[in-house]
């Protein structure tokens, strides 16, 4: 498949990190350079110039699902997600029994993209570790407590690439689970009923993350606040949220970037197989989900993901949750490349990094141009 080279792009609103100025990207090969190597020139004017998006937490796309274990869906997931501007990609597993999620892992370990899909840099354990009382769009029949030796099973089987795994702090082993592997993986509260005391005891432990911000969890309340303040007040946990306009008000959104602050959000998508298809009926973890314009749901009623990938996310954020440009670029790109531990070659526009970058027209936010791995798509 051949796609031209990229030398540059230039006369651009390059994202620095803090803002945008005027500037060029210089390209060599497949990284960002001090100086530009061989190929085209892409024209930039009029538009921004942002890293490659890096999603955390999605579960599929144009008809793969992660869970499947299935090599053709994570091909099918990695040439939707490039095209979308999602160049490095952490997809998520469902609480699942332990066989499939071990192939599950294996087929993700051995992923190859190709030249116009993005790079899998990562996989998110999103189950089995979670609490029965908020099990949400979850299976609950294969709810288990949290458990190190089937955890090291599966990141045997997955080479490594596992990156973040989820934990209800208030079930029985939570804390012995993040003892015994706090250092070696990110471990994220999430789908729990855990009250302040619980969750920053977890994060004392050394829990560093929370999943889907307000989702699956309980709400903040001044008498009993819950787990939110609890991660909110200490400078070391970050945050992820679905700002699809669906799950989350705008207000609600705000707040939270209020209150970790824009270096500590991470936009995520939630995705699910239907993705980049047409509403009706989709399989999500042996559960049918009804989707219907932007909103998916299982048979109870309960919201079971999103059908918004990243890109529109981060868009939505800006244009109708009054999210500043800069803080929803860090929190699409840096801030979630720095918490799986990829930000060496993903998520900025540093020399060095992988060449991925996204061209946006400056009124719209459309997307006009992805450069991945240092060639125009």
């Amino acid at each position: 498949m051949a796609l031209d080279q990229v030398r540059a792009i230039v006369g651009g609103e390059v994202f620095t990190g803090n803002g945008f100025a005027s500037g060029d990207v210089a390209i060599a090969g497949e990284c960002i350079a001090e100086t530009p190597g061989e190929g085209i020139d892409i024209d930039a004017s009029g538009c921004y110039v942002i890293p490659g998006l890096v999603d955390i937490h999605f579960h599929g796309s144009a008809g793969g699902d992660i869970s499947d274990g299935d090599e053709a869906g994570l091909h099918a997931m990695g040439a939707y997600e490039a095209s979308r501007g999602v160049t490095a990609i952490c997809p998520a597993t469902m609480t699942l029994d332990h066989t499939t999620l071990l192939n599950a892992v294996s087929t993700a370990a051995a992923y190859v993209p190709s030249p116009v899909e993005s790079d899998l840099v990562g996989i998110n354990l999103e189950g089995p570790y979670i609490s029965p009382g908020k099990v949400g769009a979850q299976n609950p029949q294969h709810v288990r407590t949290p458990n190190v030796e089937e955890f090291v099973e599966l990141q045997e089987a997955a080479g490594g690439l596992i990156k973040l795994v989820d934990i209800a702090p208030e079930e029985e082993g939570a804390l012995d689970f993040i003892d015994a592997l706090g250092d070696k993986v990110r471990v994220s509260v999430a789908h729990t009923t855990t009250d302040y005391d619980q969750a920053a005891e977890a994060f004392a432990h050394g829990a560093k993350h929370l999943t889907h911000l307000y989702n699956a969890m309980p709400g903040m309340h001044h008498r009993n606040p819950g787990p939110i303040p609890a991660a909110a007040e200490r400078d070391d946990i970050t945050a992820e949220i679905i700002a699809d306009g669906v799950h989350i008000h705008p207000s609600m959104v705000r707040l939270a970037f209020n209150m970790f602050g824009d270096d500590r959000m991470i936009l995520v998508s939630d995705t699910l197989r239907a993705a980049g298809l047409e509403d009706g009926v989709y399989d999500l973890g042996g559960q049918d989900v009804t989707v219907k314009g932007p909103v998916a749901t299982i048979e109870n009623g309960a919201l079971a993901g999103s059908v918004s990938d990243l890109m529109r996310c981060l868009t939505v954020a800006v244009t109708t949750m009054d999210i500043p440009l800069t803080s929803a670029v860090k929190a699409a790109t840096i801030n979630p490349a720095r918490a799986i531990g990829v930000d060496g070659s993903y998520g900025t526009l540093d020399a060095g990094k992988m060449a991925d970058a996204v061209i946006l027209d400056k009124d719209t936010l459309a997307i006009k141009q992805v450069v991945l791995r240092g060639r125009a798509l």
